[in-house]
């Protein structure tokens, strides 16, 4: 068995119903489902900055909206083969009709990655956020876990994450993906 990488996001997709196995179909026809995944953490792989000075500061930061997509399609269609195999090997079926299925599958990705236009890491208290520069994520560890939101209006131009001073929450379009899964 394949060891997957250690990502957030793959836990949710053990969990989706769709990859446990696909519904026989008549020849010639491809069955169709779909999946929602909500709720993940965010890991930096997971956003992307244009700026090499923002990717510098917090390793993992894709340099662009399409390598998120593709490394998160990447992550999705390995995740859902490697169970679809194992559900395959647990009925007894040979290695050459699980590949021969694998080789059939069509998986479709939609996520909305957020892009970093700086970030924050690891902050101790206070910090100073450049207001020209939305969003400005906030990286503890390796996750983004919160949004400055200050706005610079009458000196108000600091974020406290312990206080929860002028810190925003990540929109949900960022922590949920869509797709499907063909045959």
């Amino acid at each position: 068995m394949t060891n997957l990488p250690t990502n957030p996001l793959i836990i949710p997709l053990l969990n989706i119903p769709i990859v446990l196995g696909c519904g026989v179909m008549p020849l010639g026809q491809a069955g169709t489902r779909s999946f929602t995944v909500t709720g993940f953490t965010l890991p930096t792989s997971l956003v992307y900055s244009g700026n090499p000075t923002v990717r510098a500061k917090a390793s993992g930061i894709q340099p662009s909206s399409g390598a998120v997509q593709a490394f998160v399609s990447r992550i999705v269609t390995q995740t859902i083969s490697d169970v679809l195999r194992q559900q395959g090997r647990n009925v007894l079926l040979s290695d050459a009709i699980i590949s021969a299925i694998l080789n059939q599958l069509d998986v479709r990705i939609n996520y909305v990655p957020l892009e970093c236009t700086e970030v924050e890491k690891d902050p101790m208290n206070n910090f100073a956020s450049d207001m020209t520069k939305k969003p400005h994520c906030i990286i503890v560890r390796s996750t983004v876990s919160a949004l400055c939101t200050a706005t610079g209006a009458g000196g108000n131009d600091m974020c406290n994450l312990g206080m929860s001073t002028n810190i925003g929450a990540i929109s949900a379009n960022h922590t949920s993906m869509t797709g499907s899964l063909t045959v």
